[in-house]
């Protein structure tokens, strides 16, 4: 059966369409947003029967059921007023149309600049009829909603249209009468009666003719989608043929679907990620994509109802339904909840160190499937070793939809004594990225970051242990040890800026006693300060940073600097559950200036 159907048809049967609600829009469409320029350019478009680009409808009441609401400006409709037809690609032309050609209010619209404005919008008679104008466009005034053009910052009139007597006289023909067809006739007796002129009824007809008649029966392609097109299909034609705007997210996509059902996603969805976010701010990464929370109940209900999932795409989120979001949400909600609760045992307390929003879906719907099961340590430590290799193989970019699936199968499996996943299998880290590594742009920089302050890390000055609370009261952040001012002169900088010569600082203690300092002398200054009694504490806080305190009071850079960076690939290695290969290689050498082999 065909999927669509061409028509052309007239552009005032779809204004009337439109007008009694058989014609709408579905909810998930953003509102009308052209500008006045580009309305008097679409209706001189019209007027001079130039093409304006093919619409796309879609018939209503098959599987792809959205929520649908009227156009801007065409008045309420009753609830139980069901559209024949959504508009899919079209909605700014439409609404520009039916405002400004049929509706009586004026148009609601904005300057080039933005700026809301209301308009009414009228055709020159006398400059419609002038041979000579090469620009249709000129034809058509646009007026404020008194219908009176002010200049020199208002204190003069430029033009007044504010009555029907006026309008005759400067030859202004209200547009909105176009497709009124007693409203125009009367306006058009009248017009020749004020003048009573020949001249003025004979060009009066001229425009009936030549203008008002051809744009009544102005026709337009129209391309329809069957009732037998599945909601997935909808969607993905929506946003093909809507290139030219904001694209819409899937959340809203689903968000209209379910509201057909009478059902609030967004409103459910707010009330979830309160509760989500209130003990635990890292989930506060899914705010500006809840189509991510979606996708873990996906992938949980497939598992739950099926007990085994296949490969994930991300137009699948367009498939959810209604009841297994209800049956799942309350799960997924949880499961997020100790996704999060895990990585702060990780040492991952906040958006910015959190190295992929994408891991947690997958890391979320594992915790749903074995809720207390993972608190078997043995388990618990292969998630983590699974999640350590995702970081630093670096497979949660751009295209990690594909191994959702792959990995929730594949760690359930070697929970229960199968063989290691993928991401364990296939990740590696070399020692060169580690010299890459200079901004938390980088995923890695983030899981190192961690790491360091896994290794029982304590600030240099308080000897505090690092946890979250302190994380955010002493607003840490990652600084260098050997100073950048110290060594930007001495060293190169894809050392002394990398990762490998950062740790967790707070601000406190890398303004007020590292500053710009050799480590000898800012070492120093910590135990002046009685900040740490002794020099011997010095160094014990310095080993949890994995810093040799011998190095450091000498200011050696060169040793401190290979040693740091075959104790954090040492790190690398314990978490990802393998030796780091390639420390002896000819390339690392010429790197690092030695081997990074014992």
């Amino acid at each position: 059966m065909a999927q669509f159907k061409t028509n052309d048809t007239s552009i005032e049967d779809i204004l009337k369409d439109i007008d009694k609600g058989k014609i709408q829009l579905p909810e998930f469409q953003r509102d009308w947003t052209w500008d006045d320029d580009h309305i008097c350019g679409l209706i001189a478009s019209v007027i001079e029967s130039y093409p304006v680009g093919a619409l796309t409808f879609m018939e209503y009441g098959g599987e792809a059921r959205f929520q649908f609401r009227s156009i801007a400006g065409s008045g309420q409709l009753p609830k139980d007023k069901k559209p024949e037809s959504l508009i899919l690609d079209g909605q700014q032309r439409l609404t520009s149309l039916y405002n400004a050609l049929f509706g009586k209010n004026a148009v609601p619209t904005k300057t080039e600049k933005g700026k809301s404005i209301k308009r009414f919008y009228y055709l020159d008679i006398n400059k419609c009829l002038d041979q000579e104008l090469d620009d249709r466009i000129e034809t058509i005034i646009s007026v404020p909603e008194d219908r009176v053009i002010r200049g020199d910052i208002g204190r003069t009139i430029v033009l007044d249209v504010s009555s029907s007597e006026k309008e005759f006289e400067r030859h202004l023909f209200p547009l909105n009468l176009v497709f009124d067809s007693t409203g125009y006739r009367q306006w058009g007796r009248a017009y020749e009666k004020f003048h009573n002129r020949e001249d003025v009824s004979s060009r009066w007809d001229k425009i009936c003719t030549e203008i008002i008649d051809p744009v009544t029966k102005y026709m337009i392609p129209v391309i329809t989608l069957t009732r037998e097109v599945c909601k997935a299909a909808v969607c993905q034609v929506f946003e093909k043929v809507n290139t030219g705007g904001v694209p819409l997210t899937m959340f809203e996509l689903v968000v209209a679907s379910f509201a057909a059902d009478d059902f609030d996603l967004r409103k459910d969805w707010e009330k979830r990620y309160a509760a989500m976010t209130e003990k635990f701010p890292l989930l506060s990464v899914f705010k500006r994509s809840p189509e991510n929370f979606l996708i873990a109940v996906i992938l949980f209900s497939r598992y739950k109802v099926k007990g085994k999932l296949s490969t994930f795409k991300r137009n699948d989120i367009l498939s959810l339904s209604l009841t297994d979001y209800k049956e799942c949400a309350d799960d997924i909600v949880d499961g997020f909840k100790a996704a999060a609760a895990f990585l702060r045992e990780e040492q991952i307390f906040d958006t910015r160190e959190l190295p992929y929003v994408g891991q947690l879906i997958p890391l979320a719907v594992l915790f749903a499937i074995l809720k207390d099961g993972l608190n078997d340590k043995v388990k618990r430590d292969k998630l983590a070793q699974w999640f350590w290799c995702g970081v630093f193989g670096e497979f949660y970019g751009s295209s990690a939809e594909s191994r959702f699936a792959k990995d929730v199968v594949g760690v359930l499996e070697w929970i229960d004594g199968g063989t290691a996943p993928d991401t364990v299998h296939q990740a590696v880290f070399s020692p060169i990225r580690l010299l890459e590594l200079r901004t938390r742009t980088n995923v890695p920089y983030k899981g190192i970051t961690a790491l360091i302050l896994k290794n029982d890390a304590r600030d240099f000055v308080s000897g505090r242990g690092i946890d979250g609370t302190l994380y955010a009261d002493e607003n840490m952040d990652i600084h260098h040890i050997f100073p950048r001012a110290w060594c930007k002169d001495k060293y190169k900088e894809a050392k002394w800026d990398s990762v490998a010569n950062k740790t967790p600082l707070s601000m406190r203690s890398n303004r007020d006693i590292i500053r710009g300092d050799a480590p000898s002398v800012y070492l120093k200054r910590i135990v002046n300060r009685e900040h740490v009694q002794t020099d011997a504490e010095v160094d014990e806080l310095l080993k949890t940073h994995l810093i040799d305190a011998v190095d450091m009071r000498n200011d050696d850079f060169d040793a401190y600097f290979i040693k740091r960076a075959k104790a954090l690939l040492g790190l690398i290695g314990k978490a990802m559950g393998k030796e780091i290969s390639g420390l002896d290689a000819e390339e690392v050498k010429d790197a690092y200036g030695a081997s990074l082999k014992d």
